[in-house]
């Protein structure tokens, strides 16, 4: 059979779409195969062969009271407003404990200790402060007025706590300095007593009213603690 009359006349008929029409019927062929490409990525064999992104969890961090020495298990109120603050804060630091006061012939160590503070805190030392009228009355003023005096007289910026009891015997005491005294054997005797307590509270270390804070002794101990993990 000749096909070509009917050629001709499939020819003839697209000849007389309207040209809307024929802009429509592209639209649709095109549409169609969007469609069939899309059914073709999203088939089963390649859903199943596609990687699933497994969530990553991070690993829980430990806790400040978990890892928290005995030692430091103890709030204090801040000198400037009296708010409790736990010495939990600092665990996994190096500690030098202070007991101060604002009329002692040591006082002038105020400097020394803020130098320290200032060279090593970046490596984990903290210096604590402990204002003490204890020893000869030199600490008779209000925790506002230590407050003040430390500021102005020796821009001290170091953490400072309230007033308190840390001679031995005395009611009332402390019981860091009690514990400190303790386990070194060696109570203040005077204002400016120091204890040197490693990262985990493991090791304290004694150093007496007269020890310089920027001593050869201090400051090797200081760089030896701060060496450890």
């Amino acid at each position: 059979m000749d096909k070509k009359p009917h050629t001709a006349l499939y020819k003839s008929r697209a000849a007389c779409l309207p040209a809307a029409a024929e802009q429509l019927l592209r639209k649709r062929v095109a549409m169609a195969t969007l469609l069939l490409l899309g059914a073709l990525a999203l088939s089963p064999e390649r859903a199943a062969a596609a990687p699933v992104p497994v969530p990553v969890t991070a690993a829980a961090a430990p806790t400040a009271e978990a890892s928290c020495p005995d030692l430091l298990k103890r709030d204090f109120p801040r000198l400037q407003d009296e708010k409790p603050q736990a010495l939990c804060q600092y665990a996994g630091k190096v500690l030098l404990v202070v007991n101060t006061a604002s009329f002692c012939g040591f006082t002038s160590q105020y400097k020394a200790l803020e130098t320290l503070s200032g060279r090593y805190s970046a490596r984990g030392l903290v210096v604590l402060g402990f204002p003490s009228n204890d020893f000869g009355s030199q600490e008779p003023g209000s925790n506002k007025e230590i407050t003040e005096f430390c500021e102005n007289t020796f821009n001290v910026k170091f953490p400072m706590f309230s007033k308190s009891v840390v001679a031995s015997g005395k009611p009332g005491l402390n019981p860091l300095f009690g514990e400190l005294a303790k386990r070194t054997g060696q109570a203040p005797k005077w204002n400016f007593h120091k204890y040197l307590i490693s990262r985990d509270g493991s090791e304290v270390h004694s150093f007496g009213s007269m020890s310089d804070p920027l001593g050869k002794s201090m400051v090797q101990e200081i760089e030896r603690q701060l060496a450890k993990p």
